[in-house]
């Protein structure tokens, strides 16, 4: 008799732990999340297949299989390329968490005697320090107000990767057996792709500009806008954007040299390649 079934079900994997994001579930699009009542993410283990979707270089690359492994440990999440980047690192360390422990082990040279050690980073830790950012407050100047917004996961994955491809053309142009004059129109070509990047970047953390007369939010006016701003206005809006995501990254942490004692921070950045690699 065929069971309709799966006995074994009881057995599969359950929440390891309940996480409650810093966005408290702002920025996301409309259908892209099913939020529980009380705000608490259930986070499940990595499975099998979730590990060797996330060795696949290619997939890695272009983020298909981030958005796999959350979409499969974050049964709530139903369209993980629209995370908000605000979210994006305490989701990724959760998982780990959850499908590991909550140790990392970092490597740190120690910048007074040049001395590499190995250290143990408490990843709840890390995640109670990541910051919560205010877009309620605007930029105000004359009769401007500009507001902003955290940038979704794939909007983040297509500027990197452009970012990416001119840094990769910019260092390959050394190397290059054109002529000089050919090699500066490539880089010229280059250093202007870059700014575009930039600027797009920008405008994508703009949520609308405030005038007298308007609220705009049209992507196509706003990069227009900041192709020809003042350069001081231009810096205000990119420094606050800047400072914005940065309060979402993780925080420095302070480590003791092994060797000499000597004490200093250590800035810990989350490379997506290998974040889920542990010793075996």
């Amino acid at each position: 008799m065929t069971q309709t079934a799966n006995p074994l079900k009881q057995f599969f994997r359950q929440p390891a732990l309940y996480l409650k994001l810093p966005s408290d579930g702002q920025f996301w699009a409309e259908g892209s999340i099913d939020m529980p009542p009380n705000k608490e993410l259930p986070i499940l283990p990595m499975t099998a297949i979730d590990e060797i979707t996330y060795r696949t270089p290619d997939a890695l690359f272009n983020g298909s299989a981030i958005v796999s492994v959350i979409q499969s440990c974050v049964s709530n999440i139903k369209d993980a390329w629209k995370i908000p980047a605000v979210d994006l690192t305490t989701i990724l360390i959760a998982i780990r968490i959850a499908t590991y422990n909550s140790e990392m082990e970092i490597s740190s040279t120690c910048p007074a005697c040049n001395s590499n050690g190995e250290y143990t980073l408490d990843l709840h830790t890390m995640i109670a320090g990541i910051g919560k950012a205010d877009f309620s407050k605007a930029i105000k100047q004359g009769d401007l107000e500009v507001f902003f917004r955290s940038v979704d996961y794939q909007t983040q994955n297509q500027l990197n990767a452009q970012q990416f491809e001119q840094q990769r053309i910019i260092q390959s142009i050394s190397n290059s057996t054109e002529t000089e004059d050919e090699k500066l129109t490539k880089l010229n070509g280059a250093l202007k792709a870059v700014t575009g990047i930039t600027i797009a970047a920008i405008s994508n953390s703009i949520a609308g500009i405030r005038t007298p007369n308007a609220f705009v939010t049209e992507p196509e006016f706003i990069i227009d806008f900041l192709k020809n701003c003042d350069r001081t206005l231009f810096g205000t809006i990119r420094d606050h954007a800047v400072q914005l995501r940065e309060l979402s990254e993780l925080p420095p942490i302070p480590v003791t040299c092994t060797e000499c004692n000597h004490q200093y921070t250590q800035t810990i950045t989350l490379d997506s390649t290998n974040f889920f690699e542990v010793a075996s």
